[in-house]
């Protein structure tokens, strides 16, 4: 018997019988074939919407994958790591996020869950599970289905420093859980929109209080936020998308190839936006460190393009580029690199 078989388990089986007093066996049986398929999944979702009112109702409903019959369902909402006791991993490795069991969880043992009025502390992210049989069969747990709840009178808010309409990739960012009573006891959370969920403690900057300073940001920060104390309040939640800052080219408009002793001509352009300058820089060959170029006898800088005399022109020199401006993004991301290469100098051959 196999008593909890895996999906390498499938394949062809035969058996045969053997008699150990006079070694005697049977013919081989006949072949049966095992096929087994991945563990059942839950699958979640929310009517009408995942962003309400307070006072509202809402509905999460959960089924199971290519199967109907003979389930009961169980109902999870994640909670902060450090309370962790159920991790819901990934590949049996990776810890996504950390759940526990609804108080309630049997009222939506049918399959649908229903918050009706919904109140500010049911912000949160939610999934189900669905059982069978003795001993019980567990599907795996669904996929993330987050409810954003919004009140006109939240216990705290969540502060955003500084204030904006648009983030880019490294910029700072401060968030802090605020209010009319002592906020201690309150973090912030974020939800991804690949499911996972994360206190905001995990990320690299620093912490004061409940404040939590991220010093540089990335597209990967990009999220719903949310306070949460320990009780299970919640604030109302803040969507954050962080954007990528406007992509740089660089471009060689001297003809090619170059010769010893020829100017080259660069051009640098900004996708997005306008009334950008230009900064630029170069790497000598074999250097490591990137230096910052301007005006001179040797580089002369017309808006979008650079040209480099001559006597400035080296085989294995790397130039870059990007672009600067008062308004927000204030940069762009460098430029790809562009390597000379030089030719040496023309030889002319005279008829004879």
């Amino acid at each position: 018997m196999i008593s909890s078989v895996r999906q390498y388990d499938s394949g062809t089986y035969t058996c045969r019988g053997y008699r150990g007093r006079d070694s005697q066996s049977s013919e081989i049986s006949n072949a049966v074939t095992l096929t087994v398929s991945e563990r059942a999944q839950a699958v979640l979702n929310v009517s009408p919407q995942s962003w309400l009112t307070e006072g509202d109702s809402v509905s999460l409903s959960c089924e199971v994958r290519d199967s109907s019959t003979g389930w009961t369902f169980s109902w999870y909402r994640s909670v902060p790591y450090r309370e962790c006791l159920t991790p819901v991993t990934y590949n049996h490795s990776y810890v996504r996020y950390c759940v526990e069991l609804l108080s309630d969880s049997i009222r939506g043992s049918g399959g649908s869950y229903t918050l009706s009025p919904a109140a500010q502390h049911h912000t949160g992210v939610y999934v189900c599970r669905a059982e069978r049989g003795e001993p019980a069969y567990q599907t795996q747990y669904s996929n993330t289905q987050p409810l954003w709840i919004t009140g006109l009178s939240p216990p705290v808010s969540l502060i955003i420093s500084p204030s904006r309409t648009q983030h880019f990739s490294g910029d700072s960012l401060s968030l802090s859980c605020e209010g009319q009573s002592d906020s201690t006891g309150w973090r912030v959370r974020r939800y991804t929109h690949s499911g996972n969920v994360s206190d905001c403690s995990s990320f690299r900057g620093s912490v004061t209080g409940s404040r939590r300073t991220i010093r540089y940001l990335y597209t990967s920060h990009t999220g719903v936020y949310w306070c949460q104390s320990e009780s299970g309040g919640s604030s109302n939640p803040v969507n954050i998308t962080v954007h990528n800052l406007p992509t740089t080219t660089l471009t060689v408009e001297s003809q090619s190839p170059v010769f010893t002793g020829e100017s080259v001509t660069l051009k640098c352009e900004v996708q997005g936006y306008d009334g950008w300058t230009y900064q630029w820089r170069y790497k000598k060959k074999a250097q490591s460190q990137w230096t910052t170029m301007s005006q001179s006898v040797f580089y002369t800088v017309n808006r979008d393009t650079l040209t480099i005399s001559g006597d400035a022109v080296v085989n294995g020199d790397q130039y870059q580029c990007r672009g600067e401006r008062h308004d927000r993004p204030t940069t762009s991301q460098y430029s790809n690199n562009v390597t000379l290469t030089v030719h040496g100098k023309i030889t002319v051959i005279s008829g004879i």
